[in-house]
């Protein structure tokens, strides 16, 4: 059997409140094979990039720590790694594609040596072999003049263009796994489409396994294989992309598909979820989206677990896994 490329469980993230340590992510498993686009959903406050600095061991004491749980990368346990040993394989092995590019890219720095000093640092190449890999690369994510372009600052690049320096920088080492954290954000329709089929070029050439955080679930279904629905530090609901589209389980995930507009219906009212993701200090016992469900009934206010629907796919909602999906489908 495969080994996954990159797997979590367990996994509990807590940020420290008034003195008080509290859970952003709350016991997170996830399996995420080579090869493979994994999309995780959700509100934005749910959780999401948290999971993945957690992944790249950027969640640090005094503020915040990973308090449990196993981090898994081709095996290897990066929970509790030393600094020392992380630094090896961020950049290397794991590389990440951060939400904003004008604040991840160092404004004094020209671009070609900011994706040149991964392959000087993990590959020990000599300035002027690095910036040529970095050249070769800007050509790869399609910058046009790209041996003209290694010598600018990021403020001289348009959004998609800086977008496409941060995919090339996370792509010097050919990582195992690639984590993007909602790589299209703020880009218009056009560019957006472009980097997706991108990232989709490059994964299917270097045999990456891509985590991509989004809130867009139109970007899901184009690029993902399977999809998890975060809520709360919670995954609510995990299945491939064909069976979440086709027949969502959980409420919290119909309710993200009733909240986006269909252009074939343009007399629809826009539909909103009530209410809010709960803070970190004021999370409800039981299910945590019981508060905002429509369907919340006597049992919610138990623990729930993801339980098994169908084959591979997995719902945390009692109302969901009894059977009562035709109830769910009526208030979809």
């Amino acid at each position: 059997m495969t080994v996954p490329a990159l797997e979590l469980i367990g996994l509990r993230t807590e940020f420290r409140i008034r003195g008080g340590w509290h859970a952003a992510v709350r016991d997170l498993s996830l399996r995420l094979m080579p090869n493979e686009t994994l999309a995780l959903v959700g509100e934005s406050g749910c959780g999401k990039s948290v999971t993945a600095l957690s992944v790249m061991g950027l969640v640090q004491p005094p503020a915040g720590r990973v308090a449990a749980g196993r981090i898994l990368l081709d095996g290897q346990d990066l929970a509790g790694l030393p600094d020392r040993d992380l630094e090896r394989l961020r950049g290397d092995r794991l590389a990440m594609i951060f939400q904003e590019p004008m604040t991840s890219l160092n404004p004094v720095m020209t671009v070609g040596d900011q994706v040149a000093e991964s392959l000087r640092i993990h590959r020990g190449l000599p300035r002027a072999a690095a910036l040529e890999r970095a050249r070769a690369l800007f050509e790869e994510v399609k910058i046009p003049s790209a041996a003209q372009r290694l010598r600018e600052y990021p403020h001289q690049f348009s959004g998609g263009m800086r977008q496409r320096v941060m995919i090339a920088m996370a792509l010097a080492c050919e990582p195992a796994v690639l984590l993007a954290d909602e790589p299209t954000t703020a880009l218009d329709v056009t560019i957006q489409a472009q980097v997706l089929g991108l990232l989709a070029d490059l994964r299917a050439k270097h045999g990456m396994a891509v985590l991509f955080i989004t809130h867009n679930l139109g970007v899901v279904a184009q690029i993902a294989d399977r999809v998890a629905v975060m809520y709360a530090g919670e995954i609510v609901e995990q299945g491939p992309v064909g069976a979440i589209f086709a027949r969502p389980r959980h409420p919290y995930t119909r309710a993200l598909f009733a909240a986006v507009p269909r252009i074939d219906a343009p007399e629809q009212a826009l539909a909103a979820i009530p209410g809010r993701v709960p803070p970190l200090d004021a999370m409800p016992a039981g299910c945590r989206f019981a508060p905002r469900c429509p369907l919340a009934r006597a049992g919610c206010e138990r623990e729930q677990v993801l339980v098994e629907a169908a084959v591979g796919h997995a719902a945390r909602c009692h109302v969901a896994t009894d059977g009562a999906i035709g109830e769910l489908a009526v208030h979809a």
